[in-house]
Order: structure tokens, then C-alpha cells, then sequence
């Protein structure tokens, strides 16, 4: 018995809507997750581009088939969106808009009103792609993100490769080839679709809540005006990182640093001004240390950088490049950029503690502003290291 196409679509849709009415108001509603945001997106999208195809065969089907491949092909980048969201990466949205363009302008020029696969072959290149780039997005996550990201990386490959061969049976055979219609026909995707959206939605809401945990738990160790460590995050990853160094017989720098004459530059330029020195410091910061290194904002114009396994003298270099990077931001800031004094206090045999290595790294930022500010000062003989 052959099933019919128009009422595995009815089903599809009913399923569709069923799924983003549960995953909006039981998820996204509460979450308010990226990731929950983008799959409602494609959700909605799938289902209205599954609606348009019930109109193939009438006298509508000249502007509904090209809207149903649109509607898809908007659907899947949508997942895309939202996969690249758990990375924490924003979609570029000439790359979202341009597919669903794509798809729209080879159906209309395919003869929709009579050609019931106006389109058909750009339709299935570019579901195949996105699925792929979303399955790409999955494996690229960290392997503890979520049990359930590996599972949904592998569904995701498993449909792009279903639809790269959908793209090569349509090429070879045609609509009406025996390979099309046996194995990649409208009937076997409509079934094949049905059974992976419900599968993929229940890892949606775990996949959601993690990604509300992990960004909740950044923003509680992250200074949210220069993107560096806060204070605390800061303190508590450095005793765990003395800790370690000292068990490996390691050492470390600590520096202090402080953009000088902070206040002149508010008081002249505003605040926004402070607030556009202050992220052009950590842009610096950030460009100049290595991936092992802490960075954190100590407080107000005050930073503070823990380099394990670097010399005073290496630690001076790298005062004096960060430096370098903050007044070769000039250009981009309209207040004129402070200079940094900085004291650097390195770790001995007996120096493992992080207070008494902060207290050490500012007595030598203090020497620092005394013998005229725009310098790095090494702790212990408070001998001048660097002048800028």
C-alpha cells in the first residue's frame, strides 16, 4: 500500500507545530537560550515550508513550491544558527539570508508553475550543506559539553549525506529515476524527517539548559566591560595555578598593572571615555599573553596577569609590549589612550602565596609611580626593569 504524500505532510506539520509549541513554551520561555531561540526559528520555518507543499499540484503551486523550498532552506540554516550559538559564535546573516535566496531565485526560474521540482537540485544542495555545517558546529564542541551533542552531531551528518544523495540520484535520474523514487522520494524523507525532528527535540532542551549554565557561570567569572577574568575568578584560578606550578617546582610572574592618570582622562573625556581605555588595555592584555596565562581586572583602572614559567625579564618584555599594543590603539579611541605603570613579583622556592605575591607586585607598581609612572618595576630589589 502506498502511502500519500499530501497526508504524510499534514502529519509532519501536526508533529512540527506539536514540537515548537512544547520546546517555546516549556524551553525557550524559560531558558531563553540563543540555542532555543534559533531551533523555535527553524521549527516554525519547517513547519510553514511543509504547509506550502500542500498546494503543489494546484493552481497555487507557481508561488508555493518556490516558498517551500525558501521556508527549508531557512529552516536548516536556522539550526546552523543555533548549533554555532552553542559555541558561542554569531552567524553571519548575509550567509543565512543568501541560501534561502538562492533556493528562491533557482524555483522561480525553474518553471514553478508547471515543474512541481522547480528548484529542486539547488533545494537539495543547500539542505545537505547546511545539515553538514551544523553537524560540523556539534563536533567542534567540547567532548563535556553535553552527553547529548555527539548523538545529535552524527544524526545532523547522517540527513546532510541523506540529502547529498537525494542531490546525486536527482542529477543522475531525475524526479521520476527508480533510485530517486525508490530510496529519496518525497514519501521516505517526509518519514525520515518526521522521526529525526522528534528525536533531535528532546536533546534540545538539555543542549538549551546547558547553554543557559555555561553562560550564567561566565558571567559570574567574567568582567563584563573588558571581557578579561573578574577579581574573584581571577584569585581563585591563580591559587590553583600556584598550587600546581609549586608541586612542579615552576616558576611564575605575577604583574600588577595600572593605566596612569585614569581619573585626567575621565574627568576631561567622560566616562565613556575611561570605559573605551580601559577595553583597549585588555585588547592588549589579550593579544600580548599567552593561552596559559591569567588576565583578570583587579579593580577599577587596575589589572592584574599570572605568567607561569616566565622570567622577571620576560615578564618586563611583556609589560613593555602590552604597552606597545595600547598606544598602537590610538587611532581607535578619540580620548588620548594613559600610559601603565606595572610591578612584577616573581615566585622562589618559598613564595607560593597569592596575597603575599599580590603584595609584593604592588609595592613594586607603587615604586613605579614614584619614580615617575610609565615604567615596569621588578618586587625585591624594586630595581627598574622597563621605562616606556
Amino acid at each position: 500500500m502506498m502511502l500519500d504524500i499530501s497526508t504524510l505532510r499534514v502529519a509532519l506539520a501536526v508533529v512540527t507545530l506539536t514540537l515548537l509549541c512544547l520546546f517555546y513554551f516549556i524551553t525557550f520561555r524559560r531558558t531563553r537560550s540563543p540555542y532555543s531561540g534559533w531551533w523555535c526559528s527553524a521549527l516554525l520555518l519547517f513547519l510553514t515550508g511543509s504547509a506550502s507543499y500542500l498546494l503543489d499540484g494546484s493552481a497555487h503551486q507557481i508561488w508555493a513550491n518556490p516558498l517551500g523550498n525558501t521556508l527549508l532552506v531557512g529552516g536548516a540554516g536556522a539550526m546552523w544558527a543555533g548549533a554555532r550559538s552553542l559555541r558561542r559564535v554569531r552567524p553571519n546573516l548575509a550567509y543565512l539570508v543568501a541560501g534561502p535566496a538562492v533556493a528562491a531565485v533557482a524555483a522561480v526560474l525553474d518553471h514553478p508553475a508547471v515543474n512541481n521540482w522547480a528548484g529542486g537540485a539547488v533545494l537539495l544542495g543547500l539542505m545537505g550543506l547546511m545539515l553538514g555545517l551544523s553537524s560540523r558546529e556539534l563536533f567542534l564542541l567540547d567532548v563535556d559539553y553535553s552527553r547529548v551533542h555527539r548523538p545529535l552531531a552524527f544524526g545532523s551528518a547522517l540527513l546532510a549525506l541523506y540529502y547529498f544523495g537525494r542531490l546525486a540520484a536527482f542529477v543522475l535520474g531525475g524526479p521520476e529515476g527508480p533510485a530517486f523514487t525508490a530510496y529519496f522520494g518525497s514519501v521516505v524523507t517526509t518519514l525520515l524527517t518526521s522521526t529525526i525532528l522528534v528525536l533531535a527535540s528532546f536533546t534540545m532542551v538539555e543542549l538549551s539548559n546547558e547553554q543557559l549554565t555555561r553562560d550564567l557561570r561566565a558571567r559570574a567569572t567574567v568582567d563584563g566591560l573588558t571581557g578579561l577574568l573578574n577579581r574573584s575568578a581571577f584569585m581563585d584560578l591563580a591559587a590553583n595555578e600556584l598550587r600546581r606550578l609549586s608541586g612542579a617546582r615552576t616558576t611564575a610572574c605575577l604583574i600588577l598593572a595600572d593605566l596612569d592618570h585614569f581619573k585626567s582622562v575621565n574627568d576631561k573625556y567622560g566616562h565613556a571615555a575611561g570605559d573605551a581605555a580601559l577595553q583597549a588595555f585588555s585588547a592588549a592584555c589579550a593579544a600580548s599573553v599567552r593561552s596559559t596565562d591569567l588576565v583578570g581586572r583587579y579593580g577599577g583602572e587596575e589589572f592584574v596577569l599570572l605568567l607561569p614559567g616566565v622570567s622577571p625579564e620576560r615578564a618586563g618584555q611583556m609589560a613593555a609590549a602590552i604597552s606597545a599594543r595600547l598606544q598602537e590603539a590610538q587611532p581607535n579611541v578619540a580620548a588620548k589612550l594613559p600610559t601603565v605603570s606595572y610591578g612584577i613579583a616573581p615566585t622562589g622556592p618559598g613564595r607560593v602565596d597569592l596575597e603575599a605575591l599580590i603584595a609584593a607586585a604592588d609595592a613594586a607598581l607603587y615604586r613605579a609611580k614614584t619614580l615617575g609612572r610609565d615604567r615596569a618595576v621588578l618586587a625585591g630589589s624594586l630595581r627598574e626593569e622597563h621605562s616606556a
